[in-house]
């Protein structure tokens, strides 16, 4: 049986779960990589409504991770995480793919 493409941690989907019950949307994260940053990429969270077409999509919990197949070719194999620290709370992407990224963790290279 083949890894999945992307892994989204229970951590997370307990944070999405609660954010969406509280906006009454479905609980499902869309994760996509834009051009930007200080590293070149940035990885951008937010709530979908729907699963597009062309979105891979993983579930932990009850909760779906939706990501574009543009995207995935960034952040194959990567883990979705959401950490609680004295510096803040936020989702976190472990990616194997990025060459180098920026001290807060919100973008990166390849």
């Amino acid at each position: 049986m083949s890894q999945p493409s992307i892994i989204l941690a229970p951590s997370a989907a307990a944070r999405v779960a609660t954010i969406a019950a509280k906006q009454a949307k479905p609980a499902i994260l869309r994760l996509a990589v834009e051009g930007g940053g200080c590293s070149g990429f940035q990885y951008r969270f937010g709530l979908a409504e729907a699963v597009e077409a062309d979105d891979t999509v993983v579930e932990t919990d009850g909760v779906r991770l939706v990501v574009d197949a543009m995207s995935l070719d960034l952040v194959g194999g990567a883990t979705v995480d959401y950490v609680e620290s004295l510096g803040g709370a936020a989702f976190r992407v472990t990616n194997p793919n990025a060459a180098s990224g920026c001290g807060c963790g919100a973008s990166f290279s390849v």
